[in-house]
């Protein structure tokens, strides 16, 4: 005679367990913050070829500690890439925001960016140079940085471009270079210290303001770098046969 299988029941949850998981999970997060800051500021006193053992020292913790909340030294790194990623959008978000003369604008940006990496240069020496890294990461904060800028400028010059009905098919590329040249020269600065933060935030300023410039009078308008972008420009037609 067979056997009469009855229904299991479904072991009904009292939302006790997933509370439980949840306050864990956010103590984790928490916990991993904290040790993040930790290695911000061990890379500021001991420079960007700081060890696990100075960011463990500087935490309070021990190294296996510091490895329960991150799964190696690459993954540390990263968390940290993004730290400084966070830190630097959040300067400079606010200057893609602000109104003024283009001149102003493109000084705000630049000197906002150049700031942040005075403020922390050997954060960015550690994760520019990612000797930290104990194996290849997939995910490279610099790319990572350089893109969210320059996809912000490109949003922003498209919306210029287009309201002065010129084409802004190239923004992006023209933004990703203009990105990747104030990276560089900040790269170069940090290392030279050959003149003023502000002196380099000038001569920059310049170059970006002359590219655009050229722009706009490859597309027949000049404008007055000095004039609001908030309201539009006085603009004046450049002739065909004007050199």
């Amino acid at each position: 005679m067979s056997q009469i299988s009855r229904p299991v029941k479904a072991k009904q949850s009292t939302g006790h367990g997933d509370a439980r998981r949840e306050r864990w999970r956010g103590h984790r997060q928490a916990r991993r913050a904290e040790f993040v800051e930790a290695a911000v500021r061990a890379i500021g006193s001991c420079g960007a070829e700081v060890g696990m053992d100075d960011i463990a020292a500087e935490a309070g913790v021990s190294k296996p500690v510091l490895y329960r909340h991150f799964s190696d030294k690459s993954d540390l790194y990263l968390a940290v890439g993004e730290w400084g990623t966070n830190l630097l959008m959040e300067r400079i978000s606010p200057t893609l925001r602000q109104e003024g003369s283009a001149r102003e604008r493109i000084r705000r940006i630049i000197g906002t960016y150049l700031g942040v990496i005075e403020e922390y240069p050997e954060l960015y020496r550690f994760v520019v140079r990612r000797n930290f890294a104990d194996r290849p990461v997939q995910t490279d904060p610099v790319t990572t940085e350089k893109t969210v800028i320059a996809n912000s400028l490109s949003r922003l010059l498209g919306e210029y471009m287009r309201s002065l009905e010129l084409d802004s098919g190239g923004v992006e590329a023209w933004s990703h270079g203009l990105v990747g040249m104030v990276q560089a020269s900040g790269d170069w600065w940090l290392d030279r210290h050959s003149m003023s933060r502000d002196d380099l935030t000038e001569y920059l300023t310049k170059i970006i303001w002359f590219a655009i410039d050229g722009v706009l009078r490859a597309g027949g308008i000049v404008i007055d770098p000095d004039e609001p972008l908030e309201i539009v420009p006085h603009l004046r037609v450049v002739e065909d046969d004007v050199d």
